[in-house]
């Protein structure tokens, strides 16, 4: 997650996340180098005196200048236009999820296994335990095996809604009446936090996102013991 003063992206915990923060690196090179390009540029103009008549009216600079830019979009559209379609590459996933955002929380239901369902609530703050995380913290944590596709079909009950989790790489809008799909791989065990990311009301705030990768054998135990509690 997130610390304070962290001046960049939050660490890959998904390959489309891995391959997002390269992109992103990649593309500040690039503004890097068109930055300092045009800083040289308007330095020599301010500063020389000297005019090149034959520089004023040129096909041969006016051909560098068109294609040029169009090179430099190039670079950057190519990854990102193959990025946009493995983040969106659909194949058979091992688990799906059903998110249904509401006016102020969050319900899950696995669609593979039999009536488990449940509803995800902020916990209020003077509920939290030592080392929680203040408006980050949730009842029940969506849990998923890692190394495991996971499909999410997301929806909203009322309002719009945003289902994110920066680590992932993944958000999605919840609209009312559409179903949005997306899918993730963890590729590590842990905690990730998330928030709705679209302002859906007074409380906006207070609709967190937790999701818990553990180890499949793990995870079908928690499923096991859910279900004979329900």
């Amino acid at each position: 997650m997130a610390h304070p003063s962290q001046l960049g992206l939050q660490d890959a915990a998904s390959s489309a996340m891995a391959k997002l923060l390269y992109f992103h690196d990649h593309t500040l090179m690039v503004l890097l180098m068109i930055s300092s390009f045009v800083f040289y540029t308007i330095i020599i103009l301010v500063t020389t005196k000297l005019t090149d008549k034959y520089l004023l009216d040129s096909q041969q600079i006016e051909v560098v200048w068109t294609f040029l830019p169009a090179f430099v979009l190039i670079m950057v559209a190519l990854p990102s236009v193959r990025i946009l379609y493995l983040a969106d590459e659909t194949s058979t996933p091992h688990l799906t999820i059903k998110t249904l955002g509401h006016q102020w929380y969050w319900s899950y239901e696995y669609t593979d296994f039999k009536d488990l369902t449940f509803d995800s609530y902020m916990v209020p703050t003077q509920d939290l335990a030592p080392g929680q995380f203040r408006l980050l913290e949730a009842d029940h944590r969506m849990v998923v095996p890692e190394s495991s596709l996971v499909r999410l079909l997301i929806s909203a009950d009322d309002v719009l809604h945003s289902w994110t989790v920066p680590s992932l790489g993944v958000k999605f809008d919840a609209v009312p009446g559409r179903l949005n799909q997306a899918t993730f791989t963890v590729s590590r065990p842990g905690i990730y936090f998330g928030q709705c990311s679209e302002i859906c009301g007074a409380n906006h705030s207070f609709m967190p996102i937790v999701m818990e990768a553990i180890p499949l054998e793990h995870f079908e135990n928690w499923s096991s013991l859910l279900l004979e509690n329900a």
